[in-house]
């Protein structure tokens, strides 16, 4: 494929390179979750996608308002900034610029999908990524041709043109340094959907979206329904259905927080003893996956400390991974992921993550594996009470 504007991708490559270097500036991620910026998709002049009675502004914006007052209810300790209150027009890249300048731990964007067909409902959850389909493409083009509304878009987003295949493309290049961590949120978010209120679980995907690109922090965008689908509009314009829609997401994000929160901060683990790992009662979420095993009557549980992904395998003794100590690789939602460490206790793996983070690796996070499959710690730390 031949790509005739080469400026336009000199520019692009320049603007992901400064991106990374502001992420590896920021001085807000230090392993806990208190401050969330939550975008209501679209507003004022920009209706969004529209119903046969409704517009998507309006349902992004109702659902916004009540996850965060629902979060900040729920948690004395996290902030909540909305890039829009009110029905107004906010520029997709002040949207990201908006929690990047309050360093957010979180960006959760709302919106609502539509299709020419009145066939398709579910929900979806996106994350910046590869268009790896026409479909993902054409889903990343609508979102994104909100540009087109703004003034002077061609100077604001480097001469990107929403409606050409080849910028978006080109654009969909750009990986999230949070990759991880947005794919994590995005598959809890569609497994409360789904276990919830039963709706069609159209899964976790990825594509170029302008409104995340410039995130520096883990960042998403959820399609809480197909408002050109009569089913789906009920829901979405509906008390109970928005209600309903909202605690999914609030659950997940109630688990998302105390995977980082409950695992990767000394401070929250001040209670537990080496000899039990035994960790505190309450319980941080309503629900707890639950592990299934079998054909197997001994359980080797072991946590290691996850400080690098990569879409390619690199070699575990690759130079920038000199001083860590042996390393190991496994592959896990389409990447290769590098860890470090073999402890088997809750404590010892809190000790290795510091001095991992000491280093630099300043994102790494706890994993744990049960006979070499990976689970969650939360899962790992249950396994070992029932010891």
């Amino acid at each position: 494929m031949k790509i005739k504007n080469s400026k336009w991708i000199f520019v692009l490559i320049i603007s992901m390179l400064l991106n990374v270097n502001a992420i590896s500036k920021s001085p807000s991620k230090n392993g806990k979750v208190n401050l969330v910026v939550i975008d209501a998709g679209h507003g004022g002049h920009d209706s969004g996608a529209l119903g046969s009675n409704s517009k998507e502004k309006d349902v992004a914006l109702a659902v916004a308002l009540k996850l965060g007052k629902l979060i900040e209810s729920s948690f004395s300790n996290v902030k909540v900034i909305y890039t829009r209150k009110t029905d107004e027009f906010i520029e997709l890249y002040r949207r990201a610029q908006i929690a990047n300048e309050n360093h957010a731990d979180l960006f959760i964007s709302i919106h609502c999908n539509s299709s020419p067909s009145k066939e398709p409902w579910g929900t979806e959850s996106w994350v910046m990524g590869l268009n790896k389909s026409q479909k993902n493409l054409e889903v990343a083009k609508k979102e994104n041709a909100a540009i087109l509304l703004e003034d002077n878009y061609s100077a604001s987003y480097d001469g990107f043109n929403p409606n050409s295949p080849e910028a978006n493309i080109i654009f969909s290049l750009f990986q999230n340094a949070y990759l991880d961590q947005s794919l994590d949120l995005a598959a809890k978010i569609q497994k409360q959907f789904k276990g919830n209120f039963k709706t069609i679980d159209r899964g976790v995907k990825q594509a170029g979206f302008l409104v995340l690109y410039k995130t520096t922090m883990p960042a998403i965008l959820i399609e809480t329904g197909f408002i050109s689908n009569l089913h789906d509009e009920e829901m979405l314009t509906s008390e109970n259905g928005r209600n309903e829609i909202t605690h999914a997401i609030f659950k997940a994000f109630k688990e998302y927080k105390y995977k980082i929160e409950g695992f990767n901060n000394q401070n929250e683990i001040v209670s537990v003893k080496t000899e039990d790992v035994k960790v505190n009662t309450a319980k941080p979420f309503e629900k707890t996956d639950t592990v299934k095993i079998a054909n197997t009557s001994k359980k080797e549980i072991s946590f290691r400390v996850q400080f690098a992904t990569s879409p390619t395998e690199k070699s575990t003794s690759s130079p920038e991974f000199a001083g860590l100590g042996k390393i190991k690789m496994y592959f896990h939602g389409n990447l290769y992921k590098y860890t470090v460490g073999d402890e088997k206790n809750i404590v010892d793996a809190n000790k290795l993550l510091i001095k991992i983070q000491e280093k630099g690796f300043k994102d790494a996070f706890l994993v744990a594996f049960l006979n070499e499959e990976r689970i969650s710690p939360t899962q790992a730390v249950k396994l070992l009470n029932q010891k």
